[in-house]
């Protein structure tokens, strides 16, 4: 079972992909975890994506693509696998599917955890940390007992750079650029299947299980 898992930033993407490797006996592929340790490794595609990440630049879809061809052979993806964060271009979504029907293999689910606009800036840009001992806030959900202080050490909070609202609401933008019309792509493949990211995980989770199961639940419209 091949399955692709979409989702923007704060929709709970991490928590569902780890719930499948869980339930589901696969591993979760990360292009991002994959690159970091090509780099850290010496592998000749990470000697290249190291040169151009050093030079500010963006590393190449064959390079990518490259590191995912070399995972998916690995023993632990006999049985499939989940892909977090990849494809995120058409053309990485083309050469996905044709490396993998080389093996005989094919996507055979695509998940996309769709989440109110609103919704995700409350949940992103209300997050806060304690700079000394790294224990999390959140100004909605999860208050400190003395405002903007650290319950465990007592000291001042911070909001991280990338949990700001003018920044968070860019990284919507660019999730909603770039899988727009990759979403229309695996819908004309009859593998996308659209759920709520909101709500309680648990149903959430029994939602995703009922679609690699079954094919069941979910907008597949």
């Amino acid at each position: 079972m091949i399955v692709v898992l979409f989702g923007p930033p704060g929709s709970g993407k991490g928590t569902q992909a780890q719930f499948i490797v869980e339930h589901f006996g696969i591993p979760q592929i990360s292009t991002g975890d994959m690159l970091r340790a090509a780099v850290k490794a010496g592998t000749p595609l990470g000697v290249i994506a190291k040169s151009t990440m050093d030079a500010g630049g963006l590393v190449s879809d064959e390079v990518v693509l490259g590191l995912v061809a070399e995972r998916v052979v690995a023993d632990d993806c006999a049985k499939g696998f989940v892909l977090d964060g990849f494809p995120r271009t058409i053309h990485q979504a083309d050469s996905l599917i044709s490396f993998l029907k080389e093996s005989g293999k094919s996507i055979n689910f695509v998940v996309s955890l769709d989440v109110d606009r609103q919704d995700i800036i409350n949940r992103l840009s209300g997050r806060r940390t304690c700079p000394a001992c790294g224990k999390g806030y959140h100004i909605f959900f999860n208050k400190p007992v003395c405002e903007s202080v650290c319950d465990a050490c007592g000291t001042t909070l911070i909001q991280r750079a990338d949990d700001t609202e003018e920044t968070v609401i860019n990284r919507i933008d660019v999730y909603d650029e770039q899988t727009s019309a990759l979403k229309k792509y695996f819908k004309e493949l009859g593998v996308l299947f659209c759920i709520s990211g909101s709500g309680q995980i648990s149903d959430i989770q029994a939602q995703i299980a009922s679609i690699l199961t079954s094919g069941g639940i979910g907008d597949h419209s």
